[in-house]
């Protein structure tokens, strides 16, 4: 199977820790696509993911799969033998989608909004509005002192161990940077989650 990413974005950076975690990423090629020069636009890309976005898992028989989150869900469904990330028990599968919604409409969406909207970046596709730019890195901190609040007497963000939405909410942190927000001085508990994810091997790939 190919995995079509771009290897400084988050969401392929999702797909890669995930892969990482289950000891999955010799199971797939990973082929760059150069989303500045419009890679992603071309008619051959769009006819694997017609949103246009990166990654895309094609597996052998051409069959392709787009999101994130489907993307691992088809792994953690195909290699059940490998360690669960997306919970065992009904209860553990709903916190976890429950967390990675949180994560996604409230913490991921504004970052990738405020990257957008606020740099310019995509100024050639798009028309960026600086003040929806800023009023969602407003709400991306507000989401990190909510964070920070919840992991006070926590390691991991829910099921009490490490699971995707950590993978996710770590690549947002560190996303976030790219639009100058990082962790706040007393955002202790935060940090202290940051770096103990950042020293899982699966935060290198």
């Amino acid at each position: 199977m190919k995995i079509y990413e771009t290897s400084t974005a988050p969401n392929p950076r999702r797909v890669r820790m995930f892969m990482a975690e289950k000891g999955l990423l010799e199971k797939a090629e990973f082929e760059q696509i150069d989303i500045v020069k419009g890679e992603n636009l071309t008619p051959e890309f769009t006819a694997r993911n017609p949103m246009k976005k990166v990654p895309v898992l094609e597996l052998d028989d051409g069959t392709c799969i787009s999101e994130t989150l489907a993307i691992c869900r088809y792994f953690e469904e195909a290699y059940p033998d490998t360690h669960h990330l997306l919970g065992d028990t009904p209860l553990e599968k709903a916190l976890v989608e429950q967390w990675l919604r949180w994560v996604e409409f409230y913490f991921f969406q504004p970052t990738g909004m405020c990257f957008q909207h606020s740099t310019g970046y995509f100024k050639d596709r798009m028309n960026p509005i600086k003040e929806w730019g800023d009023e969602c890195g407003q709400n991306v901190k507000q989401f990190m002192a909510f964070l920070n609040e919840h992991l006070a007497d926590k390691d991991y963000i829910c099921c009490d161990r490490f699971t995707a939405v950590d993978i996710n909410a770590f690549t947002t942190v560190a996303f976030a940077r790219v639009v100058k927000i990082r962790i706040e001085p007393e955002h202790e508990h935060l940090q202290a989650w940051y770096d103990r994810i950042k020293a899982r091997p699966s935060a290198s790939v």
